[in-house]
């Protein structure tokens, strides 16, 4: 029986589900990274409206722990806003292996 917030994969091996308490951390240093670069200063002065699948919106809200749709907006825009570490890696890295890499075929 696997532990508390413990599950299973199809292939049964352990796969931790991701804490409220991490989750929440997680979304803490994507709103400071936000302000450090200066994207959350300044007024409020911009109206986003638009309509979502409620299921889309139920999702989100469940995974984020945030219930607000101003705070889901501003966490979902800022998530967007920041550049992607592992994109930027991949960008640099392209095409280059280590000396002693073979390829196993």
């Amino acid at each position: 029986m696997p532990a508390k917030g413990e599950t299973r994969n199809r292939a049964g091996a352990r796969a931790v589900a991701p804490a409220g308490e991490a989750r929440r951390s997680a979304q803490a240093a994507v709103l400071e990274e936000a302000r450090q670069a200066g994207l959350l200063s300044g007024d409020k002065t911009e109206h986003v409206s638009f309509r979502a699948p409620p299921a889309l919106i139920e999702a989100a809200r469940r995974e984020s722990g945030v219930s607000s749709p101003t705070e889901l907006g501003i966490l979902g825009l800022a998530m967007l806003a920041q550049p992607d570490p592992v994109a930027g890696f991949m960008k640099r890295t392209r095409g280059r292996l280590g000396k002693d890499h073979t390829l196993g075929y």
